[in-house]
């Protein structure tokens, strides 16, 4: 993260997105969420498929409107956005997708496919000039010009995710969302395709939501890390504070199932199970600072129950 007092660049304030709403199938994709990103920062975003983090990513880039709460970019709200101003913001705000093979259109060309948001904001004067730009960005994600000529189909999944990464970059974004950026790829391959955007993020400045089941992959890219269940933020702080010292028992759940590289330690460490009533007791939770910059969505008595407990 950038040095001195961090700005910040998106800012959600109690952001509601709920499905069939009043019916009795009514789902909350997300239930009063409220967290900030800043500047140069990587902010993790984890927990289980139907948490509702993706759904969070799609929010904030428009793809869903949302029912309640406001979204700030750079101060400014573009909550409900549209036309001229929203396409301004997109070319701010960026999406690299879960699924590389799905997200690229198979009848393209790479070259074409790359320079998409070139053409669609002018950013290039000449044919030559949209060319040289697509061969450099071929190149910062590890790519050669051969590559511009030939289809998705003949790339494996971790080149198709860098040309998802190239397309990202190519109308120089202030702000980046990863989906699941590395969940498609083979394991040998994840490594790979993270470094790179770390590499990226440092060398352009670039903010990320980054958004993934894996917390030790998350721990390893992020700054901060906040913690999704059913819809609600759970927990958020720095990602040694979350990984090292958890507070809500679901995270404590989260960690217990990463498995350890070590099949002695693995058979003795025990298993934390989360016990998920706690969310439909009624009570009223609300997101408590335990420690500096450390919070967790509790009562009072449950934030003391959690200090007390690290101590």
């Amino acid at each position: 993260m950038t040095e001195g007092t961090p700005k910040k660049l998106v800012e959600l304030k109690d952001l509601q997105l709920y499905f069939n709403k009043g019916k009795s199938n009514e789902v909350r994709a997300i239930d009063h969420v409220s967290f900030d990103i800043y500047e140069g920062e990587v902010f993790g975003l984890v927990g289980e498929s139907g948490s509702g983090k993706t759904t969070i990513g799609r929010t904030i880039l428009k793809l869903y409107e949302p029912t309640a709460g406001d979204i700030l970019f750079e101060g400014k709200d573009v909550t409900h956005l549209k036309g001229k101003r929203l396409s301004e913001f997109r070319k701010n705000a960026q999406m690299i997708f879960q699924d590389p093979q799905a997200s690229l259109n198979g009848r393209m060309k790479v070259r074409d496919i790359i320079a998409e948001g070139i053409d669609i904001n002018k950013l290039a004067e000449s044919k030559a000039d949209r060319n040289q730009k697509v061969q450099q960005l071929l190149d910062l994600v590890g790519l050669n010009k051969d590559h511009a000529t030939r289809y998705p189909h003949e790339f494996s999944g971790g080149q198709r995710q860098r040309i998802g990464i190239a397309r990202a970059l190519a109308v120089d974004p202030k702000f980046i969302i990863a989906d699941e950026p590395i969940s498609a790829l083979d394991v040998s391959i994840q490594a790979q395709v993270v470094n790179l955007m770390k590499e990226l993020q440092q060398r352009h400045s670039l903010t990320y939501l980054f958004i993934a089941h894996d917390l030790s992959m998350v721990k390893y890219i992020s700054d901060r890390i906040g913690v999704m269940h059913w819809g609600k933020l759970l927990e958020i702080g720095s990602a040694d504070a979350v990984y090292n010292h958890p507070l809500h028992p679901y995270t404590k759940s989260l960690l217990s199932a990463i498995p350890v590289p070590d099949p002695e330690v693995e058979k003795a460490r025990q298993h934390v199970d989360y016990d998920t009533s706690v969310e439909t007791d009624g009570k009223k939770r609300d997101m408590i600072e335990v420690n500096p910059g450390h919070f967790v969505l509790a009562t009072p008595e449950e934030a003391a129950t959690y200090k007390a407990a690290q101590r």
